[in-house]
Formats: C-alpha cells, sequence, structure tokens
C-alpha cells in the first residue's frame, strides 16, 4: 500500500511540476539580444579587472548566468528541474526498503 502511495504521489509531482515547466515555456518571452549590455564592453571588463581581479570578473559572470536561470524559457528547464530532483527525492524517501518487506513477511491470500 505504502509503495503504491509513493509512486502516485511522485507521479503526481511530476505531472504537475513538467505541466507547469511547458506552460512557461511556451508562454515565455524570448531574451532581447538587441539590448545593449554596458557589463559587455571592453572598458567594463578592464575595470572590474583593475579593482577586483580575475576572480571578480568570474563571480560576475557566475551571478549573471545564475540570474538567467529566472527568466525566460531558461526558467522553464529550470522548474523541470527542480521538478525531476524533487520527486527523484520523494520517491527514494517514501519508497519503501527490501528489508521493510521482508520484515513484514508474506501476505496471505486475499480472499475473493
Amino acid at each position: 500500500m505504502a509503495d503504491r502511495r509513493a509512486h502516485l504521489v511522485t507521479a503526481l509531482i511530476l505531472a504537475v511540476g513538467l505541466t507547469a515547466a511547458l506552460v512557461i515555456y511556451l508562454t515565455a518571452a524570448a531574451p532581447d539580444d538587441s539590448a545593449i549590455d554596458p557589463a559587455d564592453s571592453k572598458q567594463y571588463l578592464r575595470q572590474m579587472e583593475l579593482y577586483g581581479g580575475k576572480a571578480n570578473l568570474l563571480a560576475a559572470e557566475i551571478r549573471a548566468w545564475f540570474a538567467s536561470l529566472w527568466h525566460g524559457p531558461r526558467l522553464a528547464l529550470t522548474v523541470a528541474f527542480v521538478t525531476v530532483a524533487a520527486a527523484g527525492g520523494y520517491w527514494l524517501v517514501a519508497a519503501p526498503l527490501p528489508s521493510d518487506l521482508e520484515r513484514a513477511g508474506p501476505r496471505p491470500p486475499r480472499g475473493d
């Protein structure tokens, strides 16, 4: 019974999360590539490196990458990944272990 419930809840988590990811992907606006970003200029990058070194440039790139995960079509991929991870985590925690099934012993025959 518990194994069946774990599969049902896992399937429900996957269905809701992946449906939400699909809706987000289909309704997300494409990023505007025509916008001019001052962070892309050589002068800005040189000043960033001057003030904070190469680590500052790396930190800025990581921060920009992480911020991009929460907008547009990449948000849909983030939601899908989190959904699969949550469903897998729930299934691992909620599914009974084989040793639990062995301790319960054989099931009595069901009378019809």
